[in-house]
């Protein structure tokens, strides 16, 4: 079994105009529910292999600060600079490259392509993830390679308005 926790980053914050868009940080809520949704799936049990996460500094921050709810070192996390601009489907080749030792992996990105991704291996229809939203998937294989909509069942649909 392969479980997957796809995971959009916080809110970030749009009041420094001159900074470019990988470069935008948190906003204060970004920061505070990052922290909820942490703190969410450590009561859920996640206990990720791997993060991969956006380099955007809002990803990069909500994957150290849901990372360190669940007791991953930040260090340990890798970043990839394809999942910054990526589509569903390259989405899905960063995945399908983890390594098959990996059995829980948390992807940290952006919209609209995560809940498109989502929702391409979802048995069930998502709505769009919203901020700090995560939808986790597990699937019947042995290999990320073998991935798909035919093997995935949705294990749950969380964000953090659900607690608020």
């Amino acid at each position: 079994m392969k479980t997957l926790y796809i995971l959009r980053h916080a809110k970030s914050n749009w009041k420094f105009e001159q900074l470019s868009d990988h470069d935008r940080p948190l906003n204060k809520r970004g920061r505070s529910d990052a922290l909820l949704m942490g703190q969410e799936l450590a009561v859920r049990g996640v206990q990720p292999d791997l993060i991969i996460s956006s380099p955007a500094v809002r990803a990069i921050t909500t994957a150290v600060l849901v990372g360190k709810e669940l007791g991953y070192e930040p260090r340990d996390i890798k970043v990839d600079e394809q999942v910054y601009a990526a589509g569903k489907k390259d989405l899905l080749e960063v995945v399908k490259g983890t390594p098959i030792e990996v059995q829980y992996l948390v992807l940290v990105g952006h919209n609209e392509a995560l809940s498109d991704f989502a929702n391409m291996l979802s048995p069930e229809h998502l709505a769009s993830l919203p901020t700090t939203g995560v939808a986790a998937m597990q699937f019947d294989c042995a290999s990320w390679n073998d991935i798909s909509r035919d093997n995935a069942d949705l294990l749950f649909f969380d964000f953090p308005k659900n607690y608020k």
